[in-house]
C-alpha cells in the first residue's frame, strides 16, 4: 500500500465532502483505540473543526488513559481540536432501571452491550446537530463489511466512513506513518462495551490477520472444505458472522406495495 498516497488521499476526500456539503468540521466518539485514533487524525488533517467526545460508561482505565493521551496529541498538533467528557454512565445505569427486569440476566448481556453504543451514537449526534458538524465512522472494511462487527444504529450510525475500505492491517501501517502513540498501536483491539477488559479475539474467536486472510479467501470462492485444521476453523468463523451479520451490511428491506393496490 502506498500509505502516505492513501493518507492524502482520505484527507482530500474528507475535505471535500465536508466543504461541498457546508459542513464546518467533523465530531469523532475517542475510544482509546486504533481506529478511532486514525479516523480522528486524518480528520484533524483536512484543517477544519475536529471535536473528540469521550463517552464513559463503566469504561476501563487503561481505555480512557489511552483516550485522554491521543487527544492531548491531537490538540497539540493540530490548532482546530477540542474535546469534551460526557460521563454516560449515568444514563446507561438509569435506562438499566427504567426498563423491566428480566429473569435471566444472561438473555439482555448482549442487548445492553449494544445500548451503550447507541447512547454514544445519540450524544456524538446531538453535538454535531449543535455544531453543524459529520459524524465520522471508525469501522474498518474487514468489521464493517467482512463479520459485521460492530452495533447497527450504534457505532454504525454515522455520516461517513473515512477507513471503511482499508483492512485493520492498513490502519495499522496508516498509523505509525501518522505517529500515533504506541501505547494506542501496541493496545490489543477492543470495541470497549462491556465494562472489563475483553478483547475482540475473545469475543470473536479469531485475529484480525485471521479474518482477513477468510476475508480475501471467501472473496476468491473458497469454502470451508478447501482447508483445514485453524483455517477451516477461523474460515468458519468468519462465514458464520458474514451471513447472521448481513442485516448490517446490506439496506433496511423495504415492503414494496404493488401497483394493483394502490
Amino acid at each position: 500500500m502506498k500509505t502516505e498516497k492513501v493518507i492524502d488521499h482520505i484527507v482530500l476526500w474528507l475535505k471535500d465532502y465536508a466543504e461541498n456539503a457546508g459542513i464546518k468540521g467533523f465530531v469523532i466518539g475517542i475510544s482509546g483505540g486504533i481506529d478511532s485514533a486514525v479516523t480522528s487524525t486524518l480528520c484533524a488533517k483536512t484543517g477544519l473543526d475536529l471535536l473528540c467526545l469521550e463517552m464513559p460508561i463503566h469504561q476501563e482505565k487503561s481505555q480512557v488513559s489511552r483516550a485522554q493521551n491521543h487527544i492531548a496529541w491531537l490538540k497539540t498538533n493540530f490548532d482546530k481540536t477540542s474535546d469534551l467528557t460526557v460521563e454516560l454512565t449515568a444514563v446507561f445505569d438509569n435506562f438499566i432501571s427504567a426498563v423491566p427486569a428480566v429473569e435471566n440476566e444472561a438473555d439482555r448481556f448482549m442487548s445492553l452491550a449494544n445500548t451503550r453504543a447507541r447512547l454514544r451514537m445519540t450524544t456524538l449526534y446531538y453535538f454535531a446537530a449543535l455544531n453543524g458538524y459529520l459524524v465520522a465512522g471508525t469501522g474498518n472494511k474487514v468489521e464493517d463489511f467482512g463479520v459485521g462487527f460492530y452495533t447497527k444504529y450504534g457505532d454504525g450510525g454515522v455520516d461517513l466512513s473515512p477507513i471503511a475500505d482499508l483492512m485493520k492491517s492498513e490502519v495499522y501501517e496508516i498509523a505509525k506513518v501518522l505517529g500515533i502513540n504506541e501505547e494506542i498501536i501496541k493496545a490489543a483491539p477492543t470495541d470497549g462495551l462491556w465494562g472489563d477488559d475483553r478483547t475482540d479475539e475473545d469475543q470473536i474467536g479469531a485475529t484480525y490477520p485471521e479474518l482477513e486472510w477468510a476475508m480475501e479467501e471467501s472473496d476468491k470462492g473458497m469454502s470451508a472444505n478447501d482447508f483445514s485444521g485453524r483455517k477451516q476453523q477461523v474460515f468458519t468463523i468468519f462465514k458464520k458472522l458474514n451471513s447472521v451479520n448481513q442485516h448490517k451490511m446490506i439496506p433496511i428491506p423495504i415492503c414494496k406495495i404493488p401497483e394493483t393496490l394502490k
